[in-house]
């Protein structure tokens, strides 16, 4: 229980004015911000669907080097919003405190597979299963904490069950889609996630981008339109692709037990195909349609409200 303390005196100040604020990590202009609707829209639903009450305006820091951080329980950081994290030494001895006193950080898109690495942009459109933390991320907190490291969640860990407990209802999906999207991309409506674990608490969370699911624009419709990257195969296959040329160029993904997948890329940040760990060769199929985006929006929403009701609740 005394673990907890920190984290609940540092919560109830806020709820004792009705409503709670949450900081966004951010050192780019306004005009160049990743989705920057998305975390307004998201703290809406949080307020509409539990009993938490969020100003749905975040505070913008763009430092971590100021007292400012301990006024707010959660700090939300697009990846691509800070430029540049190597963090000052000031920045980590803040950040430090603020997490060993019960503050928690989601830093998004801080999961990026290699294909996707050269290019920021890249990273705030597509996501991937990939189980391992970008490496500037893991620099800076081996500085901070060099007894942790960032560990894979596992699919029925509570974060993904927090408060939704399992997937939207998939009917919408088209078959083509829905048995994959259950069984392997979202399965037991987990999400690739990295967690860095602060005196017996988990205090960091890292993830591919899930913003991009969660911005409405001024008439209330979704601001971004989302496909699925569907992993296919068929008997043959496999030997076929073995011996297939290709125009781009390879790259490896890590897998949640360590393994790797390799990625082959026709063209930049799109991969064709895969050689899976197992041996096995699938290729990738595009899919796009009103019914997946709007499935798509659905989860990451969904799984956007766990994360903050479970940072509040452990």
């Amino acid at each position: 229980m005394k673990k907890y303390l920190l984290l609940t005196l540092l919560t109830m100040s806020f709820y004792s004015f009705g409503q709670m604020k949450v900081a966004q990590m951010m050192t780019v202009k306004s005009v160049r911000r990743g989705y920057p609707t998305a975390l307004t829209t998201l703290l809406d639903k949080i307020n509409k669907s539990t009993h938490i009450k969020f100003d749905v305006q975040p505070v913008i820091l763009n430092s971590f080097a100021t007292d400012e951080i301990f006024k707010y329980p959660f700090i939300y950081a697009n990846y691509a919003d800070r430029p540049d994290w190597t963090l000052s030494i000031k920045e980590k001895e803040f950040l430090k405190k603020y997490l060993e006193r019960g503050g928690f950080l989601y830093i998004d898109a801080g999961i990026n597979s290699s294909f996707l690495q050269k290019n920021k942009k890249a990273g705030q459109h597509h996501s991937f299963a990939d189980w391992k933390i970008s490496l500037d991320l893991e620099q800076q907190f081996q500085d901070i904490f060099p007894e942790s490291e960032f560990t894979p969640l596992n699919n029925s860990h509570e974060i993904f069950h927090s408060f939704y407990k399992e997937l939207p209802n998939a009917d919408i999906l088209p078959e083509s889609v829905r048995e994959f999207v259950i069984n392997e991309k979202w399965p037991d409506a987990s999400y690739a996630t990295v967690a860095l674990t602060v005196k017996d608490r988990i205090a960091v969370i890292a993830t591919p981008i899930i913003a991009m699911g969660w911005g409405k624009n001024h008439l209330g419709q979704w601001a971004t339109k989302i496909s699925f990257r569907i992993r296919e195969g068929e008997k043959g296959l496999s030997e076929t692709l073995k011996h297939a040329g290709y125009l781009g160029e390879k790259f490896t993904a890590t897998r949640k037990d360590g393994r790797t997948d390799t990625l082959y890329c026709q063209q930049t940040s799109r991969p064709e195909w895969v050689e899976e760990a197992d041996g096995n060769w699938r290729v990738f199929k595009y899919y796009n349609s009103k019914e997946i985006s709007d499935y798509a929006h659905d989860y990451f929403s969904q799984l956007g409200v766990n994360i903050f009701v479970f940072a509040l609740t452990h």
